[in-house]
């Protein structure tokens, strides 16, 4: 069986090492959660020759690259309309998978942070994803308040999952292998996701926070809320990064009751 051309517009870095695709796949942990799991990107399906051997979960496979689905076809021919030619930030969950799933995959790093936030809009179908990012995005999902890579990904993140670095993944292990290292990491949806707030409104606390995040919050803000109207909350005097979720939470509650 030929082999799929990796393609630069893609972003696709294929991974070779077996042992670390089986290390991938067992940080899956269904328990109940869930019976579908969705990889994206499959490449040449390191990671599907795996998943396609539990019988604890059902596996859809979907990649954007015509020629890598050729390829899967063929190795995989019972799939059927379970190995969907599409671009996975274009498609419309529900009209695939009906009912939970977790999402799986050695993400392609030019949408890394894309495919995370549409992870967050679907957070209501999807209890766990375990994936790979280049490791800086990886490492963003994961800071926590004071880090200086702390910022909107994280913070939004954090909101409603858990989230777990798990390892890192050295150059080498991939064809062509990338400029940077990666890392895997693993997102658990919280029991409750209501965050208690109006979250449209910390959306955007946290996106316009961050945006200016040299400035303290108080003017970093005034594109949300009108200065007079903000107080003296000694929260708007720091800088967003020094905010933990909950402080962001309590914030948006302050403003919220200002308008």
């Amino acid at each position: 069986m030929s082999s799929v051309r990796a393609k630069k517009h893609l972003g696709q870095h294929f991974l070779t090492d077996k042992n670390i695709a089986s290390k991938i796949v067992e940080s899956l942990r269904p328990e109940g959660k869930y019976t579908k799991v969705l990889e994206v990107g499959p490449g040449m399906g390191i990671l599907s020759d795996l998943l396609l051997q539990k019988d604890t979960y059902e596996t859809f496979l979907i990649d954007i690259d015509t020629e890598s689905v050729e390829f899967l076809k063929k190795k995989y021919p019972k799939l059927g309309d379970k190995l969907i030619n599409n671009d996975f930030l274009a498609l419309d969950f529900k009209s695939v998978i009906p009912e939970n799933f977790a999402i799986i995959g050695n993400f392609p790093y030019n949408i890394s942070s894309q495919i995370i936030f549409k992870i967050l809009d679907n957070r209501e179908q999807i209890p766990e994803m375990v994936g790979m990012f280049q490791k800086e995005v990886a490492e963003r999902c994961a800071a926590k308040a004071g880090n200086k890579i702390y910022g909107i990904l994280s913070v939004l993140t954090q909101a409603y999952y858990k989230v777990e670095y798990l390892f890192t993944v050295k150059a080498g292990v991939f064809n062509p292998p990338p400029k940077v290292l990666s890392a895997v990491i693993r997102l658990t949806r919280k029991e409750n996701t209501d965050l208690g707030c109006d979250e449209k409104l910390f959306w955007q606390v946290v996106k316009a926070g961050f945006n200016q995040r040299r400035k303290t919050l108080r003017n970093a803000l005034s594109s949300v809320i009108n200065k007079e109207k903000m107080g003296e909350d000694p929260m708007l005097d720091l800088r967003a990064e020094r905010l933990s979720v909950e402080d962001f939470v309590e914030l948006t509650n302050k403003i919220s009751a200002s308008f």
